[in-house]
């Protein structure tokens, strides 16, 4: 492999899942969502917390990586983070227990002000996703050759994603994206069994990640 790692960063309720699925079967070791130094480490390719959030600090600490970012029509989006993020909501805020600081983070900036009212309104989600887009495309507007977006509902997907690894199509087994955590399910990456799969933590711990201090 010619480059660092593979950052993925689309949004939650992108098909995160499906994408990090799809690279384990093209024999990447993947994290979905990475908490440890070990992990960003070990792991080649790495989806979701902190990443969608902290791509532009990651790029500098990881030189010569590459980063795909994920897609979605905003009329299929919008109802299913609605979702996700009203069942986080209480988890994310409070400060006594809850998520790890890292998911806490990076839901609490890239859906500011991260509050109930703001995460029911689809205003406000659309928003959320359109500032997004926009940091991605901003940040990336002169490499368009480590960017790679995709919608993976679309037919051309998956051989976009092999053009843009450098994969011969003939050598592949899988020929497209399987759409995992449909319906509102958000589990899918644990009932995954595979040999190249990183563990997010170590034992369910956490570290200090040393790329967050070159700010």
């Amino acid at each position: 492999m010619s480059f660092n790692k593979i950052f993925v960063i689309g949004l939650p309720r992108t098909g995160t899942t499906s994408l990090c699925q799809a690279m384990l079967n093209l024999n990447y070791k993947v994290a979905h969502t990475a908490y440890t130094e070990n992990c960003f480490n070990n792991a080649q390719v790495i989806a979701d917390t902190p990443i969608f959030n902290d791509f532009q600090v990651l790029d500098k600490f990881y030189p010569n990586s590459k980063f795909i970012y994920l897609t979605r029509e905003l009329a299929l989006w919008l109802p299913s983070i609605k979702r996700l993020l009203s069942r986080m909501h209480q988890n994310v805020i409070r400060i006594d227990g809850g998520f790890n600081p890292y998911i806490k983070r990076c839901y609490q900036s890239t859906f500011a002000p991260f509050t109930l009212e703001n995460i029911q309104q689809e205003t406000f989600l659309k928003h959320c996703y359109q500032q997004h887009q926009q940091k991605v495309a901003e940040y990336f507007l002169d490499r368009p050759n480590d960017l790679l977006s995709i919608d993976i509902s679309k037919v051309d997907s998956f051989d976009k994603l092999l053009n843009f690894l450098s994969l011969d199509k003939g050598g592949v087994n899988i020929q497209q994206f399987e759409q995992l955590n449909k319906s509102g399910k958000v589990t899918a990456w644990n009932d995954i069994h595979h040999t190249f799969k990183v563990s997010s933590t170590k034992n369910g711990r956490i570290s200090a990640l040393d790329y967050l201090t070159i700010g």
